[in-house]
């Protein structure tokens, strides 16, 4: 199988845009503020809205199984208030939901938090709760910035995250660490800002001990990592001068990389400085990089040619970085596979 462990529910109904501009304007007019029920959605604008695009290019492309959830640049913590970001997280998980209820050969979902900047991350507990035991999740979405851009949370190896990592420890789920849009002006949304978090993301860890207290916590960091294959050096220095184990025994247990990488040599060095077994097969297709490469004549995110092209690795190698890592690292999507006898 292609398990693309990287997607997000980018194109959703326009009514779910327009549902949250009002839940937006009633931040300031609480008359304008809608219900969670005044929205709505048939399956058949789901069914169009996806067989017309990510189902689409999944065939074209030759993936089978996405891991989807709701649109990154959608979950906007830094907007409203607890309240606001728990009805909005309900309504992003259920629709992501109901696309694996439709699609469940092609789809399976993983969950946003309801996060917001200052609040206490136990908050989202129920909501975690609910997405693995209700929706069958196989994972989460992790924002280490809830501010958007200003980054006024505490590192991810801080206590006050501990009560989400246990869940993930006890449900036997990873994180994806991902960002949502940046409302700082310094920091581009796509091209700076996710990039900078997965970097700040890996050196939060580097210079942590939380794998210690967490032997079995696994994050995914996506984009390649940001800068880290590109600056493993960097970072096997760093971790010498603190005095840290060997990434491959402090990190490498625990943080896996995906495929979101658009070129070429972006893969080929990925593959050639990061061992197999942490990179997982990812595309982000209708993402953050839509166009077409002109010098190639290909999407820039048809990440598959890249690693089926790359020289760095094997047969069976390549199959651990289509399947068998994805399998490995999300034991709740292996179970669901094995139930379909796959």
């Amino acid at each position: 199988m292609i398990i693309d462990v990287h997607g997000h529910y980018t194109t959703a109904p326009a009514a779910l845009g327009t549902w949250r501009d009002l839940q937006i304007a009633g931040l300031k007019d609480p008359s304008k503020a809608p219900d969670a029920s005044s929205l709505k959605i048939s399956d058949d604008e789901i069914r169009e809205s996806i067989e017309s695009n990510q189902l689409k290019l999944m065939k074209q492309r030759g993936s089978d199984l996405t891991i989807f959830s709701p649109r990154a640049s959608f979950m906007a913590h830094h907007i409203g208030n607890f309240n606001t970001s728990s009805t909005w997280a309900a309504i992003c998980n259920e629709l992501c939901y109901r696309v694996s209820q439709l699609f469940p050969d092609h789809f399976i979902p993983a969950a946003m938090l309801p996060q917001s900047p200052g609040v206490d991350p136990a908050t989202c507990i129920p909501e975690l709760e609910k997405c693995v035991k209700e929706y069958g999740n196989v994972g989460i979405n992790l924002n280490p910035d809830p501010s958007g851009g200003h980054w006024n949370s505490p590192p991810l190896s801080d206590r006050s995250w501990y009560p989400i990592y246990e869940k993930m420890v006890e449900y036997d789920i990873p994180a994806m660490i991902h960002v949502s849009t940046s409302c700082n002006a310094c920091f581009h949304t796509t091209g700076s800002h996710y990039l900078n978090a997965d970097t700040t993301a890996f050196m939060q860890c580097l210079t942590s001990d939380l794998f210690k207290d967490f032997p079995s916590l696994k994050f995914l960091i996506p984009h390649g990592g940001g800068a880290v294959p590109y600056h493993w050096g960097r970072f096997r220095g760093l971790a010498q001068e603190l005095k840290k184990p060997l990434l491959s025994e402090h990190l490498l247990n625990n943080i896996f990389f995906d495929t979101c990488v658009y070129h070429q040599p972006g893969i080929d060095l990925l593959t050639k400085v990061i061992p197999v077994k942490n990179i997982l097969f990812a595309s982000e297709m209708i993402g953050a990089v839509r166009g077409i490469d002109p010098e190639t004549g290909h999407y820039y995110d048809d990440t598959k040619r890249y690693v089926a092209a790359t020289e760095n690795l094997t047969d069976e190698e390549r199959y651990q970085v289509y399947e068998g890592n994805a399998r490995r690292v999300f034991p709740r999507l292996d179970a669901a596979l094995k139930t379909r006898g796959l």
